[in-house]
């Protein structure tokens, strides 16, 4: 019985192992042809770079004539042979072959053998004389003409390089030489002139130029925005144009050029930010349609990020007066291109807050405010205010006052207060936040736990809850605002708002910013911390004691304490009596003149200081107001009086025991002391509103209407009431409308109906009464007599007697 065979106990390999296996290989095999490739383009590399220097060493070297080739006697004797055999003998004379063979035998270095490969230079021996250099020179003739040579690639054998040359050709030689007089700037080569253009020519030349670009710019920027994502990168080429070198049109072409871009990225930039992709994400495979998206964010992010350098840069040469190598747009012109690209930079500001850059943008933008131009920096101005009125969160707000701040500081406060007029836009304080919290708060209300457990399965909780997750990731994402987040950024905005303001009143109190910052201050003070109220107060006071204000900056000092009293300083005992007595007295300084702005601001401090805070003021007070008041409406023009006599109205409703003032008794307590300045002191209820009888004969129309509806004790009904339009605006609002500020009256002033000419009879003119003039006519023809009349007959007795005597 044959022994059993042994079991072969190996397994076959799996199809994944091969699988593996085969990978490994095809990998190996994938690395040694690369290795291969870099190493065949390592040499390649190497023989170029050989190559190159051999050029570069042939090319600085002259060339030599070589050297005469020595033979040996029996090569002179085989080339004799050959040379005699090749001869006609047959047809030569016995002492022509005599004179061939002594030729043969002093032939020239012209006639030798090149062809041999034995070395040129052989080693000389001791005993021969050197050669000198210039005896191995062929001799030239001195009608010879020396060829000048242009040097080509040479070629490589086995035995190494041979250069290769030819001569240049003569054309090139005949340029002229330029004298040695002349400077290195008059021997360029100037460029050809082309004839000579009148100026009709060059214009209509110019136009023709610039309508040929004009329709590029508008296929190229038409293409893009037709389909943005295949033709993202025409960006790029119409962004070229923006080099254009024309002189005739550079400057023209290029604002067209910058305008245009700037409407094609308002169009077609998406309403999100686009961030960098990682390396994980690069190297994913996604659909085509997802990589076409990529492509085209990523052109459009870097086509946008040179669109605002090239504006950046040519804002920077205008400011330092720089001009470009190629001089196709002149120094005086750099200011209209500057322009043109200060407001791109400014619509772009405006337009795409949420976009890439923004802050770069800001940061371009702000220290431009400060421009000495006063049209740049009112550009730059209502461009930031813009932005702030419509940013929502709050994150470019934070920006922008982030870059205010620092350039206030670097330029040590030397800055025009329109820069901090700018944060009086700030929507901190319309920013309803509850209303934005009911709109933020997700809408979608999801199961609970009983609910899932009571209507769902297992599996389906499972997927519910995993759903629901997803939902919530997906509703914080997109969310527009957050009331946390707005909340957060809008306190650090105030706290740098607050530390620039505090700076200028610690350091710069005589600076030009003061009424911007005041203003700010009774702006924002309702989120100011009580901690400060005290120490604030006192500053304020202190300005105003100083005397070094102006009036307008001593009503915005007043103003910013009482809107700072009115706030959180309602828990705060304070009694701001020397406010109202600075008040008081300021009220008599105001300008009388046309465009008061300054009445807008008094009017405001009456209704703080007088209507809001009711409870705490007196009587006296009050009433020494009122008598003021009206004594003002005597000194300024209609619109100012119109705002003071609705500001009296509301204080005669506020303070109903103030129409003593209107009564004519002539007795009481003491006497009125109209110069005082202390409101409390000066005994207003002994005097009367006899100011109002001078408003009833004014000029304005509204004027004579309020001070009669004053002098009847400003009834709401009644024949002495006002409208009801005119009793619902307050007195501010009644102020703007009546402004003089533009140079017009409201009402407008009827025109006066025009002037008969009065018809004047004069002497040889005829009566319009036919009858009459024939009467006279015919009176005039008769001669009466010469006759005394004799009213005796018809006069008294007395009468007579008095005639007669005379």
């Amino acid at each position: 019985m044959a022994p059993a065979t042994k079991r072969n106990k190996k397994r076959k390999p799996s199809f994944r192992k091969l699988l593996k296996t085969s990978n490994l290989k095809l990998e190996n095999k994938l690395k040694n042809r690369q290795f291969k490739q870099q190493s065949t383009a390592k040499k390649h590399r190497k023989e170029q770079r050989k190559l190159r220097q051999a050029i570069t060493t042939v090319s600085h070297q002259t060339v030599k004539p070589l050297e005469r080739y020595k033979k040996t006697p029996e090569e002179e004797e085989d080339e004799e042979e050959e040379f005699l055999e090749s001869l006609p003998v047959d047809m030569m004379e016995d002492e022509d072959l005599e004179q061939m063979k002594a030729m043969a035998q002093k032939a020239s270095f012209l006639t030798r053998d090149l062809s041999s490969s034995a070395p040129v230079h052989s080693k000389k021996r001791r005993s021969e004389r050197p050669v000198v250099k210039y005896e191995k020179m062929p001799r030239k003739m001195q009608q010879q003409e020396e060829k000048e040579l242009i040097h080509l690639l040479p070629i490589k054998d086995k035995s190494g390089l041979i250069p290769q040359s030819i001569e240049k050709p003569a054309a090139q030689t005949t340029e002229e030489e330029p004298e040695a007089g002349e400077p290195e700037e008059m021997q360029e080569e100037e460029p050809d002139v082309g004839p000579a253009l009148s100026p009709r020519e060059q214009l209509d030349l110019r136009l023709q130029k610039l309508t040929e670009k004009k329709l590029r710019i508008a296929g190229l920027g038409s293409a893009v925005l037709a389909d943005p994502h295949v033709n993202i990168k025409k960006l790029k080429e119409l962004r070229g144009m923006l080099m254009e070198t024309d002189p005739c049109i550079a400057v023209t072409v290029r604002k067209f050029v910058t305008v245009s871009l700037m409407e094609i990225f308002k169009d077609i930039v998406p309403s999100y930010r686009i961030r960098p992709l990682t390396d994980t994400e690069k190297n994913t495979k996604v659909k085509k349609e997802t990589q076409q998206l990529r492509e085209f964010e990523e052109g459009l992010v870097s086509q946008f990020k040179f669109y605002l350098e090239d504006l950046e840069q040519v804002v920077k040469d205008w400011k330092q007066k720089k001009l470009k190598s190629s001089r196709a747009v002149s120094l005086d012109s750099y200011k209209g291109l500057a322009a043109v690209a200060i407001r791109c930079i400014c619509e772009l500001l405006v337009a795409l807050p949420h976009f890439n850059f923004h802050n770069n943008i800001i940061v371009m933008v702000v220290p431009l405010m400060n421009d000495a131009d006063r049209k740049v920096s009112e550009m730059c101005c209502e461009a930031v205010k813009a932005m702030l009125k419509q940013d929502k969160m709050g994150q470019a707000s934070l920006a922008a006052v982030k870059v205010i701040s620092g350039v206030v500081k670097s330029r040590n406060y030397n800055v025009k207060p329109e820069i901090l007029k700018v944060l009086l836009s700030l929507r901190i304080k319309e920013v309803d936040m509850k209303k934005d919290a009911k709109d933020i708060a997700p809408k979608k209300t999801f199961m609970t736990l009983k609910e899932k457990k009571k209507n769902l399965s297992r599996m389906k909780r499972k997927w519910k809850k995993a759903e629901e997750k997803l939902e919530k990731e997906l509703l914080e994402v997109e969310a527009s605002e957050s009331q946390g987040l707005k909340i957060k950024l809008h306190t650090e905005t105030l706290n740098i708002v607050f530390l620039i303001y505090f700076r200028i009143l610690k350091k710069a109190q005589k600076s030009v910013l003061l009424p911007a910052v005041l203003e700010g201050l009774a702006k924002f003070a309702h989120v100011i911390n009580l901690e400060f109220f005290d120490d604030l107060l006192a500053v304020l006071h202190s300005l105003i004691v100083t005397g070094d204000l102006t009036y307008r900056e001593s009503l915005h000092c007043i103003l910013t304490s009482f809107h700072i009293l009115s706030g959180q300083g309602d828990v705060l005992n304070i009694d701001p009596l020397k406010f109202y007595s600075h008040l008081y007295k300021t009220l008599l300084t105001l300008h009388a003149g046309g465009a008061n702005e300054d009445m807008a601001i008094v009017l405001q401090c009456l209704d703080v200081m007088l209507t809001k805070r009711r409870k705490q003021v007196t009587l006296q007070r009050a009433q020494a107001f009122v008598k003021r008041l009206s004594t003002l409406t005597l000194h300024v023009l209609h619109d100012s009086a119109v705002g003071i006599l609705a500001a009296n109205r509301t204080l005669l409703h506020t303070f109903p025991k103030c129409d003593i003032l209107l009564d004519n008794e002539m007795q009481g307590s003491g006497v009125y002391l109209p110069e005082l300045d202390e409101p409390e002191y000066c005994n207003p209820q002994n005097t009367s509103l006899w100011e109002l009888h001078l408003q009833k004969r004014h000029y304005h129309p509204m004027v004579r209407r309020y001070a009669a509806h004053l002098m009847a004790g400003a009834p709401s009904e009644g024949s002495g009431a006002l409208s009801v339009d005119l009793s619902r605006r307050t007195p501010v609002q009644l102020f703007e409308d009546y402004s003089v500020k533009n140079m017009t009256f409201k009402p407008s002033v009827p025109a006066q109906p025009s002037k008969k000419k009065i018809e004047r009879f004069t002497i040889g003119q005829a009566f319009l009464d036919s009858e009459l003039q024939q009467q006279i006519n015919a009176a005039l023809q008769t001669h009466g007599d010469d006759t005394r009349l004799d009213f005796n007959p018809q006069c008294s007795p007395a009468t007579s007697m008095i005639v007669n005597k005379a």
